[in-house]
């Protein structure tokens, strides 16, 4: 989830021609993009959480192209990514901790940030709604499918392989 997020912030900045300086994807460490000669920074700060969300719902759109037993995953990741970025910004508004805190911090009206979880969460939560079964839950009755498990326990590995081998800690 923090890699999408931190891609859609790097996506904004690309797309309004500010210097990406760092990316922090540290699995020690919380997860960041800085940015030199950032002249808009709502577009790249709302670009984090936008297409955080929006890129899983786009993989999983592509689903009809993607074995069918992948669609699962690409379910429970799609809301994974939902309900966790609608979170961090709608309540992370209270505190005005992290993302949400830049955002109010530059201007955004508290309200976008709350309409963003209720948009967001709800939709994640109706994307895992009847997914019990496929990880062994339910009429599963703790049948698991081997390749999605395994698949999972491979992508998890390799995050955080990539992130120790390639992100700075600070």
């Amino acid at each position: 989830m923090m890699v999408v997020h931190e891609a859609g912030h790097v996506v904004g900045a690309v797309c309004i021609g500010t210097i990406v300086e760092k990316v922090v994807l540290h699995p020690l460490a919380i997860s960041r993009t800085d940015v030199a000669n950032n002249q808009n920074p709502l577009v790249v700060i709302w670009a984090g959480p936008v297409l955080g969300a929006l890129l899983p719902l786009v993989l999983l759109s592509l689903r009809r192209r993607v074995n069918e037993g992948l669609r699962p995953f690409a379910k429970f990741f799609a809301g994974f990514c939902l309900v966790a970025n609608g979170a961090y910004i709608s309540v992370g508004s209270i505190e005005r901790i992290g993302d949400a805190g830049d955002l109010l911090g530059h201007g955004s009206p508290g309200w976008t940030l709350w309409l963003f979880g209720v948009v967001t969460i709800p939709t994640g939560f109706w994307l895992w709604n009847g997914l019990g079964p496929s990880f062994g839950l339910g009429t599963a009755n703790g049948e698991v499918n081997r390749r999605l498990a395994y698949l999972s326990a491979g992508l998890l590995a390799l995050t955080v392989l990539l992130e120790l081998c390639f992100s700075p800690h600070q």
